[in-house]
């Protein structure tokens, strides 16, 4: 059995009411014209998945998030079902209640659009992955470990 590498990242999705903020991907060449959750990105060297998850919300969405603001959904092991190194990733899923600022598009290179949905009412073009997570959160379950792909 050989050894591999795992990508670690943080996603996080603001929740006001029972609707989650997305973002509309674009130009980055991974999941293009889909819609994904408002922040997210790799965990960097040196980063918890929850600093991580504070950072990205700030760089891409210019709002404060407090550590005590995220809630775990769940962490997701998954993968592509291919033996390739970089599609082996560990994904820690948040949701956050409460941020300092108005959401905005802080990186519009890579987003086209920012749209409040319904959990009850997500788009179809969603990373089945994310959606899993965002089914998770819709219907109240938390699960310390989820995976995808295997």
């Amino acid at each position: 059995m050989g050894h591999f590498s795992v990508v670690p990242a943080s996603y996080v999705f603001l929740r006001r009411d029972r609707s989650v903020l997305l973002q509309r991907r674009q130009n980055t060449g991974y999941m293009d014209d889909c819609w994904s959750a408002g922040a997210a990105g790799h965990v960097e060297l040196g980063e918890t998945a929850a600093s991580a998850a504070i950072r990205e919300a700030r760089e891409e969405l210019g709002v404060q998030v407090a550590l005590e603001a995220l809630s775990a959904v769940g962490v997701m092991q998954r993968t592509d079902g291919t033996e390739n190194p970089l599609e082996q990733r560990v994904d820690w899923f948040f949701v956050c209640d409460v941020w300092g600022g108005e959401p905005l598009i802080r990186e519009p290179i890579k987003c086209a659009e920012l749209s409040w949905f319904r959990l009850d009412d997500l788009p179809v073009n969603l990373p089945a992955h994310e959606r899993l997570a965002l089914d998770a959160l819709r219907e109240g379950r938390r699960s310390a470990v989820l995976t995808y792909g295997f």
